[in-house]
C-alpha cells in the first residue's frame, strides 16, 4: 500500500519515507537499517497498520543479535510500539517479558506502561516474584536480574493496587533508584504522601544522579508540594523544567483547567519555571 507521506529524515542513503522504513524493517538483510527503521517508526509516531504489524513481527526477530546474545532490534521495536498508542500489541509486548534479554524486558515494561492497558499487570507482577531476596545483580552484567525500575513504575501507572504488598519490600532494596521507583509507585497506588517524602529527601543527596532520579519521579507523579524543592535542587535547569512541567500538567488536569482557570498553585509553578528560564 502506497503512502502519501513526505520524507521526514535524511540519511546517508537519502530521504526515508514511511514505505521505505517499513520495507527496511521487513525485508533488508542489513541489521543496522532494520534497527534504524524501528526507531524511525516510533520517533515519528507512524501508527499505520502496516508499520505496527512489521514492528510486532520484529519482536520475535532472531537475526539481529548482539555479541552478548541480546536482541537490539526487539528492544527498538518494543520502544516504538510503546509510542504508537495501539493496545492491540499489548499481548505481544507481554510475551516479551519472558525474553532472555534484560533490555527487551525493560523496553517491553516501559512500552506497556505507556500504553496503559491493565491486562499487563499480572505479567508485570510476576517479574517481582521472590521479592528483594532475589532482586540481585547478574554476575558480570551491569544490571539486576529484572528491570525492577521499569516494572515498578509500570505497576504504579497502571493502577495495580493489588500489587501494593509486592512492591513495599522494594523500598528497602540496596539500589537507591529501585527504592525511588517503589516509592513513586506506592504513592500512585495509595495516595500516601509519606512515600513522596522519601523522594523529597533524595533531592538533598550528594549524588547528582540520585537527585535527578528523584526529581523526575516527583514530576512523573505530579506531586504539587514538590514544585519548590524541585526548583531548588542542585541539578540542571533543563531537567527541573521538565519535572515542573509534569507537575503543572498533572495539577491542571486535576483542577479542571481550562474551564476553572488557573489556580494560585498553577501560577506558582509557572513562576518557578519562569525563574529557571
Amino acid at each position: 500500500m502506497a503512502h502519501d507521506s513526505q520524507p521526514l529524515v535524511n540519511t546517508e542513503e537519502g530521504s526515508l519515507t514511511v514505505d521505505q522504513a517499513i520495507a527496511n524493517l521487513r525485508q533488508t538483510a542489513d541489521g543496522g537499517l532494520r534497527y534504524y527503521a524501528a526507531w524511525w517508526l516510533g520517533r515519528f509516531r507512524v501508527a499505520e497498520p502496516e508499520a505496527i504489524q512489521a514492528l510486532v513481527v520484529a519482536l520475535d526477530d532472531e537475526r539481529d543479535r548482539a555479541p552478548d546474545g541480546g536482541y537490539p532490534l526487539r528492544r527498538n521495536a518494543a520502544r516504538a510500539l510503546g509510542k504508537l498508542g495501539d493496545r492491540t500489541v499489548v499481548p505481544a509486548l507481554i510475551q516479551c517479558l519472558n525474553c532472555d534479554d534484560y533490555y527487551v524486558r525493560e523496553s517491553a515494561a516501559q512500552a506497556l506502561e505507556s500504553l496503559g492497558d491493565p491486562q499487563a499487570v499480572p505479567a508485570l507482577r510476576s517479574l517481582l516474584a521472590g521479592g528483594v531476596a532475589v532482586a540481585v545483580a547478574v554476575p558480570d552484567k551491569p544490571h539486576l536480574v529484572q528491570p525492577y525500575n521499569a516494572v515498578l513504575e509500570a505497576l504504579g501507572t497502571l493502577g495495580a493496587r493489588d500489587a501494593v504488598e509486592d512492591i513495599k519490600p522494594f523500598l528497602d532494596h540496596d539500589v537507591a533508584q529501585v527504592q525511588n521507583a517503589a516509592a513513586r509507585a506506592l504513592y500512585q497506588l495509595t495516595g500516601d504522601a509519606t512515600y513522596c517524602d522519601r523522594l523529597l529527601q533524595r533531592l538533598q543527596e550528594p549524588n547528582l544522579q540520585l537527585r535527578r532520579s528523584a526529581m523526575m519521579d516527583l514530576g512523573a507523579i505530579g506531586y504539587l508540594p514538590a514544585a519548590q524543592p524541585i526548583a531548588a535542587t542542585l541539578a540542571e535547569n533543563s531537567l527541573k523544567l521538565i519535572a515542573l512541567q509534569r507537575v503543572l500538567e498533572s495539577h491542571l488536569r486535576q483542577s479542571g483547567f481550562p474551564m476553572a482557570g488557573l489556580t494560585d498553585e498553577a501560577r506558582g509553578v509557572l513562576s518557578l519555571m519562569d525563574e529557571l528560564l
